[in-house]
């Protein structure tokens, strides 16, 4: 039997994170104000990669690349026409005259990001498993050798500095909310029933008259687009962008939020990002102060080895729980 419960669960989400923010926005001081933003943008890069990942079962460690590209097109678009020429001295003179407020350029980032991706795919969706996993690693890696050498556009391993603080709580929340209601609608969509085929039978799935080549394209792309986004807040937040901050590092900490939360649930990948945020913040000070680093990616990896071991589907497993679905509701 069917039951109101999630569109209840969504409407409920939406009107906290706004209140939420409005509270956070007068209350709290910069430091709280910049966890709760940086929680959001791991939500945001938790759920669409497991769109990408989780919903179809591909295994893509090139998330951090859509970040990259979305968040220097998104800074490029943004940055000050009076600083351009001082800041990017070398910058080909049409882009020098560019300029976007935040919002269309957060979108046109979005947007190049998933152009990237749907063009990756014509060429790597053909591949499955680990040799998917290891292409768009590949592919990671020429996006940052690109943005290394790029210096009359990116200024190289020096990055873009001085960029405007645009991010705040409410366009956090603002595209978590976006992130999830869409990715929501998808998961239980006829379109998202046919990834979650793709992901348990691919020749099940294809006798059915599933296309699994634009089911997956389709799957990558809408996650890089959430990426490219993610990207724009990120560097608007921390007011740079720097090469180097888009490693595999990064790409392991987004894989492990959707593994511990729980490959195919929107509901784990939010609860595994505020976890791996949390955590990282609870341990920050000690290596601050005692200068022993990495802890807290540490602890997640230590996490992501129990899980794997005592509940390999992650946390909510690849459902949503019924406090959100409602007890009666079947899910695929």
């Amino acid at each position: 039997m069917k039951t109101n419960r999630p569109r209840y669960s969504l409407a409920f989400m939406i009107i906290f994170l706004v209140v939420f923010s409005f509270f956070m926005d007068k209350t709290a001081n910069d430091y709280l104000i910049a966890i709760v933003c940086f929680t959001g943008i791991n939500i945001i890069l938790a759920v669409s990669l497991n769109l990408t990942n989780g919903f179809t079962g591909l295994f893509s460690l090139g998330h951090p690349a859509f970040m990259a590209i979305g968040g220097y097109v998104t800074a490029l678009l943004t940055f000050s026409i009076q600083k351009k020429p001082l800041f990017l001295p070398d910058l080909p003179q049409w882009m020098v005259s560019l300029h976007l407020p935040f919002f269309p350029a957060l979108l046109v980032g979005g947007c190049c990001a998933a152009l990237v991706a749907l063009m990756v795919g014509l060429s790597v969706l053909r591949l499955k498993g680990h040799y998917l996993a290891v292409a768009t690693m590949g592919f990671l890696i020429i996006i940052q050798v690109l943005l290394n050498n790029a210096d009359s556009i990116t200024r190289g391993p020096l990055g873009l500095n001085g960029l405007e603080d645009f991010t705040n709580v409410y366009w956090v929340a603002g595209w978590v909310v976006v992130t999830i209601y869409i990715c929501w609608k998808i998961k239980f969509s006829s379109l998202g029933r046919s990834m979650l085929a793709v992901r348990e039978d691919e020749m099940a799935a294809n006798s059915l008259g599933i296309n699994l080549f634009y089911t997956r394209s389709f799957a990558l792309t809408a996650g890089a687009f959430f990426a490219g986004v993610a990207g724009g807040l990120w560097g608007h937040l921390i007011t740079a962008m720097t090469p180097g901050s888009f490693s595999l590092i990064m790409s392991f900490n987004i894989v492990v939020m959707v593994v511990v939360g729980g490959t195919g649930s929107i509901t784990g990948s939010i609860t595994a990002a505020i976890i791996f945020t949390l955590t990282n913040e609870c341990f920050r000070p000690l290596e601050e102060n005692f200068g022993i680093y990495g802890v807290g990616e540490i602890v997640m990896s230590l996490i992501l080895i129990l899980i794997l071991i005592f509940k390999p589907s992650g946390i909510f497993g690849t459902k949503e729980p019924d406090f959100v679905m409602g007890k009666h509701k079947h899910q695929n």
